[in-house]
């Protein structure tokens, strides 16, 4: 069954693409919950003249995530979290901590553009992020827990 994704669908594709998925799937999932459509001929049409409108609209785009891109590369990020004994974190860091504080550094990334590398953090010390800007922009990002200071 074939299916035009109205929003980003981790693991299946990006909004407005044209992907194939099990029956099941696109009929108990995706359309009722409005993740995607039919892809009808009409339906396809109707992409091919939104994907030709937005092709000159997309260098742009591109051109600002890659702005942003450049002034992340150039962030240091320090997270301070309570720590209990040792490195140990009372409770972790996630990808709502890395946004508020990229928001902090005046960068507005919704957390859901963000995965941090090797699951949870738990522990001070250095880690990497993934932060996808745009569909064909992916920054890989380091970053590091500190101690907060009491």
């Amino acid at each position: 069954m074939e299916v035009i994704l109205k929003q980003d669908v981790e693991h299946l594709g990006f909004k407005d693409d044209l992907v194939s998925v099990k029956n099941g799937y696109g009929r108990n999932y995706l359309i009722p919950n409005g993740l995607a459509t039919m892809a009808t001929a009409s339906a396809k049409k109707v992409l091919e003249e939104t994907l030709r409108q937005r092709a000159h609209k997309e260098k742009s785009i591109v051109d600002a995530a890659n702005k942003t891109a450049e002034a992340l590369k150039g962030l240091e990020l320090k997270i301070p979290a309570k720590t209990g004994g040792g490195d140990k974190l009372f409770g972790s860091i996630t990808t709502v901590d890395l946004a508020a504080a990229f928001q902090k550094e005046g960068h507005e990334i919704d957390k859901k553009y963000i995965a941090i590398q090797g699951g949870t953090v738990k522990r001070t010390g250095p880690y990497n992020a993934q932060v996808r800007l745009h569909r064909e922009v992916v920054v890989d990002f380091p970053f590091e827990v500190i101690a907060e200071q009491k």
